[in-house]
């Protein structure tokens, strides 16, 4: 691969290393109007203030960590519902975020098979109105809920659901997924998107934005549509992460990259909420050449801890997500971002180093974000990828059967493997049908993944070494 080199200068203004982190530090969690942004120089520690982040359109004093809701933890059985969400669980992670200064929550109509905005209801509603922050999202997909009844039967359902009568930050979902003619379809043919003006001036909405996913076309012309006078963003998420930033195309040619990304919002005042600070997990298990150099700088911090000081070092980010599904997650980011040190500028260059050095890697860009789910034919696609990925990661994908390390890694895989993915959900049952293929934000070729994963698996079956 061409070694690129970082334009330091750029890389670090835009970032705004150190000092320019444009933060407020504190414990007062529930306030939602925030004091004159302050500044955290790297390296100053104030154990147990969460960092935060003041929104210049409204006032709001976000937490620079935000409590993503698309991962929520399971119970092993599922209610005749289908839910299986461990309120219990959730009420007990949501209860230590607010206390720890957590106060964004992210969630979607579409996310844990459609029961995370009832869960986060019952959480959050436990709980003053005034002491979090909920964003949800217009997560009509599918063709057959583009229509205006639909639409508005959704948006309303989310009210509902969330047990609340104003949502903080309402984002219209995976914009660029399809197309202008997708957008068009979804929010503008149907009188939604002119509809969720009139809910912001009503005050139901209280911040209006997007998350985007894909053509980088679209982004720009929403972008237009601020430029025009069209509408007022209020907030645009993003995928951000240390791969991301410059190598985005590398990863996926359909990916676009989010210095481009940020750049664009900062231009326009436009905060940025950061998706995927992990790329799917991918940056929390790093291999063992570059964990080495992080904990030789950092011992006492994770590996995950690099991509989410990362992501929150730009002065334009309001809140980082992430979906924290176990309670050390939320633990391990809380001392991450209480409160937050900005990346030095020796940091970014080693992160961007690292950034090429994981590409020479061929894991698969999954994020685990489940789109692809279910599978008609029974397949755990993304625990498939996952166990793929971690094996890569710590060195137990062996193709050379001369190799002294061969039989070690062959039984890692193959005994991993049969522990994480049941084996009637494993790859070699993908018939290829392509249905997963338009639903990957990441535009991964699921079914020849499945096959060349497959093809690895019955090579090592043939082959003891």
């Amino acid at each position: 691969m061409e070694n690129k080199n970082i334009n330091r200068r750029g890389f670090l203004n835009i970032l705004g290393a150190g000092a320019l982190a444009v933060a407020v530090s504190g414990c007062d969690a529930k306030s939602k109007k925030g004091n004159a942004p302050g500044s955290i120089a790297s390296g100053e520690k104030k154990s147990g203030d969460m960092t935060y982040r003041v929104n210049p359109n409204t006032g709001d004093k976000v937490s620079i960590l935000g409590f993503g809701c698309m991962r929520l933890p399971t119970l092993h059985t599922d209610a005749p519902d289908g839910n299986n969400i461990d309120q219990d669980a959730v009420n007990r992670q949501v209860d230590y975020a607010l206390e720890h200064g957590v106060n964004y929550f992210d969630t979607s109509p579409a996310y844990c098979k459609g029961f995370s905005e009832h869960a986060m209801g019952i959480a959050l509603s436990r709980h003053p109105r005034d002491s979090y922050f909920i964003a949800t999202k217009l997560s009509n997909f599918s063709p057959d809920t583009w229509s205006r009844k639909n639409s508005m039967a959704m948006y309303e359902n989310s009210f509902k659901q969330l047990q609340v009568d104003y949502i903080d930050y309402l984002l219209l979902h995976g914009i660029g997924m399809g197309g202008m003619e997708n957008f068009n379809g979804r929010y503008v043919d149907n009188g939604m998107l002119d509809f969720l003006v009139k809910e912001k001036e009503a005050g139901k909405i209280r911040n209006l934005g997007f998350s985007y996913h894909g053509d980088v076309e679209v982004f720009d012309n929403m972008l237009k549509m601020q430029d025009e006078g069209k509408i007022n963003w209020d907030f645009v998420q993003i995928q951000l992460n240390y791969i991301d930033w410059r190598h985005a195309k590398e990863v996926n040619p359909r990916n676009t990259d989010a210095e481009y990304l940020y750049g664009e919002l900062e231009k326009r005042g436009i905060p940025a909420v950061i998706m995927e600070p992990l790329l799917g997990g991918r940056l929390a298990q790093v291999n063992e050449h570059l964990t080495g150099k992080y904990k030789a700088l950092r011992p006492d911090d994770s590996v995950a801890s690099w991509a989410f000081r990362f992501a929150g070092t730009p002065k334009g980010v309001l809140t980082v997500l992430s979906g924290m599904t176990y309670m050390e997650h939320l633990q391990d980011n809380l001392h991450t971002y209480s409160p937050l040190e900005p990346c030095t500028p020796s940091e970014l260059a080693l992160l961007e180093s690292a950034a090429q050095e994981i590409l020479h890697f061929p894991t698969v860009p999954c994020t685990d974000c489940k789109y692809c789910m279910p599978c008609p034919y029974g397949l755990d696609i993304p625990a498939i990828f996952s166990h793929y990925n971690k094996c890569i990661n710590e060195g137990n994908v062996k193709e050379d059967a001369q190799d002294p390390e061969y039989r070690a890694a062959r039984k890692a895989f193959l005994v991993g493997y049969d522990r994480s993915v049941p084996k009637l959900r494993q790859a070699n049952h993908c018939i290829g049908c392509g249905r997963c293929r338009s639903h990957c934000p990441q535009g991964i070729d699921i079914p020849a993944r499945m096959a060349s994963i497959d093809n690895y698996v019955e090579s090592l079956k043939r082959n003891r070494g």
